[in-house]
């Protein structure tokens, strides 16, 4: 499989919306080139103005035509994000990272998403209907003003099964908690999404699983060595050898 780099093209692309589509989460619509992406769960890294590192952002979707990423705001970066208009151009790095396995799914798969994971699952997802596997989705939120894609997911021909920690919408609790009540036979898993939700997943699945980390990046193409994490086969990079690993790869 070709590395971040070896995969990577850098080129300019036109915003074609910015907008508010939950509690300080935005999805922006980006015209250009899209053939360096190859799998769900790749991401871009988008250069922004007055700032000296990019914002890595995962990949919701792509067409002929362009992509579409969502950000949460986080930060004076992502802040600074929210103010880009349609029709501004933008430098981006696209087609990082390895994104997920597909043929990691014999028949039916689990996916879980935690906050913006539901965003780089849904081409994920996408790709496993397309293919004629079933697909169950759980997705946990803080609160009912968090949660994204509702719809989106639900044009796949999926539901969306959620829970939020305080009970606003879908069930009251964790992920795992949704889990337990499906009481569902899959023959693998995939995850993205807060740390302390993946780690909990894979501790309670005993099938092949994938996770995709998150990380604070420096160049997002390997150079750095800046998001290195700790796997049964040495510090490895999120951003050039990742993001998605098998889950037993991951130490904790």
């Amino acid at each position: 499989m070709p590395t971040a780099i070896e995969n990577m093209k850098e080129g300019t692309y036109t915003v074609r919306y910015n907008e508010k589509i939950a509690t300080s989460v935005f999805r922006m619509r980006l015209d250009g080139d899209t053939s360096a992406f190859v799998r769900g769960g790749q991401f871009v890294d988008v250069a922004v103005e007055g700032f000296f590192l990019r914002r890595p952002l995962a990949v919701r979707e792509w067409d002929g035509e362009g992509f579409d990423v969502l950000y949460k705001v986080v930060g004076k970066g992502t802040e600074a994000m929210t103010a880009i208009r349609p029709g501004s151009i933008l430098n981006v790095l696209t087609g990082l990272g390895n994104g997920f396995d597909t043929s990691l799914c014999r028949h039916s798969a689990l996916v879980v998403c935690g906050g913006l994971g539901a965003s780089p699952a849904f081409t994920l997802v996408k790709e496993l209907k397309a293919s004629g596997k079933d697909v169950t989705l759980v997705a946990g939120f803080n609160t009912s003003s968090d949660l994204v894609l509702r719809n989106e997911y639900a044009g796949l021909g999926v539901n969306m099964h959620i829970s939020t920690m305080d009970g606003s919408c879908g069930m009251r609790g964790l992920v795992t908690d949704v889990i337990d009540v499906l009481n569902g036979e899959w023959d693998c898993f995939y995850t993205c999404g807060p740390t302390v939700m993946m780690k909990a997943v894979c501790a309670k699945m005993d099938i092949p699983g994938e996770v995709s980390l998150e990380e604070r990046m420096g160049c997002g193409s390997g150079i750095c060595y800046g998001c290195t994490c700790r796997t049964t086969g040495g510090p490895k990079r999120v951003c050039a050898d990742g993001p998605v690993f098998k889950k037993e790869e991951i130490i904790w």
